[in-house]
C-alpha cells in the first residue's frame, strides 16, 4: 500500500497491542472466546503470544516491567501497542529528535532490543522492524518466542484478520494534545470529527490516521455535560488510555454467529426502529436487514452513486476493565468511515447499559 502522504517514521501497520493484569486468568477467557489461541511463549519472561489471522495480542506478566507497574495501576488493561516501522532505530531517533520521551526496554542475553516512547496514559509505542507479511520473513517472535508443540502458527479463529483501528478516550481539554502528539511525532492527521449528542450525555470525536493508512486512531473526549461514558472509563481506568480495539473481517455475518457460540457478549442492540430506517438512510444497499437485526450488526456509509461503500460493525461487552472490542467488516473500498452514522445509536445503547447498570439515572427518574 502506498503512503497517503509524508511518513517520516516508515510506519507500516500494527503488529501487536499489548495487555496486562494483575493476575493470571482474567484476560485468557476473553481472548479464547473471541476466537484468539496461544501460540506461543517468551524464551526468558512472563509473556505469551496470543494470535488470530494477522493480529497479534501479547500477555504480559513479567513481574516488575512496564506491563506489570501498569496493571497495577489500571487493572485488566492496554498497556502498549507495536507499530511497525521500516528501520527502527532511524524511527527511534527520529522521535526523540520530534520530542518524544525515550524509555528503557529490558532486554535479555539473545534478545531484540525493541525500543519504545511514552503513549497515552503512560502506555508504551513500541517500534518493530522485523515482522512478517506473508512472504516468511523472520519476525520477533521467531527470535524471542518458542512456539507451542503441533501449534497453528496462523490460526483463523472466528476469521478476523487484522486490527483495523483502535481508539483513546482522553481528558475533557485534552484531545489537542494527543491530536498533536501523532501529529508531531508520527505526521497522523485528522479525517473525521464528531460531536455526538445522546438522551443524557455527549462526546467528541476526532479520528486521526497515520501516513501508511493503516494506523487510525480516534480520540475520544467526554462532552460539557459530563457524567457521560468516556468519565466513567476515566474513573474506573484511572486515566486516560485505549478504550476499544476494532478487529476486522470479510463476513460478519457469519463471524458474529462464531463468537456468538463461543459466548462473547454483545452491547445493547440499537431498538428496531433503527432497522425501519435503514433503507431510508441507505438507499440501495443490498444487505439483508433482519440478518442484521437479529444480531444487533449496524450498518453505516455511503450509497451515492448507486454504489454501496459501507461499514458493517458490532460491539462486545466491556471485559477487560472499561476496554472493549469491535468487530466490523468494511465494503465497496470503504476505508474512512468509523460509523459516525451510528455513533447516536452506539452512544445511546451504551447510556442504556449505563442506566441499566445505575451509572445514570433516566430523566422519568429524577
Amino acid at each position: 500500500m502506498t503512503d497517503l502522504f509524508e511518513n517520516p517514521v516508515g510506519l507500516n501497520g500494527f503488529e501487536f497491542i499489548e495487555f496486562s493484569a494483575p493476575e493470571r486468568g482474567l484476560l485468557e477467557p476473553v481472548f479464547e472466546t473471541m476466537g484468539f489461541e496461544r501460540v506461543a511463549s517468551h524464551r526468558s519472561k512472563d509473556v505469551d503470544l496470543w494470535r488470530q489471522g494477522g493480529i497479534n495480542i501479547i500477555t504480559n506478566y513479567e513481574p516488575r516491567s512496564a506491563a506489570w507497574y501498569f496493571a497495577r495501576e489500571h487493572g485488566p488493561s492496554a498497556c502498549g501497542m507495536g507499530f511497525r516501522v521500516r528501520d527502527a532505530k532511524k524511527a527511534y531517533d527520529y522521535l526523540l529528535q520530534q520530542g518524544a520521551e525515550p524509555i528503557q526496554v529490558e532486554t535479555g542475553a539473545m534478545e531484540l532490543h525493541i525500543p519504545g516512547i511514552r503513549g497515552i496514559g503512560n502506555s508504551i509505542i513500541y517500534l518493530v522492524d522485523r515482522y512478517d507479511e506473508g512472504g516468511n520473513e523472520l519476525s520477533i517472535y521467531d527470535i524471542d518466542f518458542e512456539y507451542l508443540p503441533g501449534v497453528e502458527r496462523h490460526p483463523e479463529g472466528c476469521g478476523f484478520k487484522l486490527i483495523d483501528h483502535l481508539t483513546h478516550n482522553v481528558y475533557g481539554g485534552r484531545m489537542a494534545y494527543w491530536a498533536g502528539y501523532y501529529e508531531k511525532l508520527f505526521n497522523f492527521r485528522e479525517i473525521k470529527y464528531f460531536d455526538i449528542k445522546g438522551e443524557y450525555t455527549g462526546l467528541t470525536s476526532q479520528a486521526l490516521t497515520a501516513p501508511d493508512g493503516k494506523i487510525r486512531i480516534p480520540l475520544n473526549e467526554e462532552g460539557k455535560s459530563g457524567g457521560g461514558q468516556i468519565e466513567e472509563f476515566l474513573r474506573q481506568y484511572n486515566g486516560e488510555g485505549i478504550q476499544h480495539i476494532a478487529l476486522i473481517c470479510d463476513d460478519l455475518v457469519a463471524c458474529w454467529d462464531r463468537l456468538k457460540a463461543k459466548g462473547v457478549p454483545f452491547m445493547t442492540a440499537p431498538p428496531g426502529s433503527y432497522y425501519d430506517m435503514l433503507d431510508g438512510r441507505l438507499p440501495g444497499h443490498g444487505e439483508p436487514i433482519e440478518e442484521l437485526r437479529t444480531r444487533g450488526i449496524l450498518l453505516d456509509g455511503t450509497t451515492e452513486g448507486n454504489e454501496p461503500r459501507l461499514l458493517l460493525q458490532i460491539f462486545a461487552e466491556p471485559q477487560i476493565g472499561p476496554v472493549f472490542f469491535e468487530f466490523i467488516q468494511r465494503k465497496g473500498d470503504y476505508k474512512d468511515g468509523f460509523g459516525e452514522g451510528n455513533f447516536k445509536a452506539l452512544f445511546e445503547s451504551i447510556e442504556r447499559d449505563q442506566v441499566n447498570r445505575g451509572v445514570l439515572e433516566a430523566e422519568g427518574a429524577k
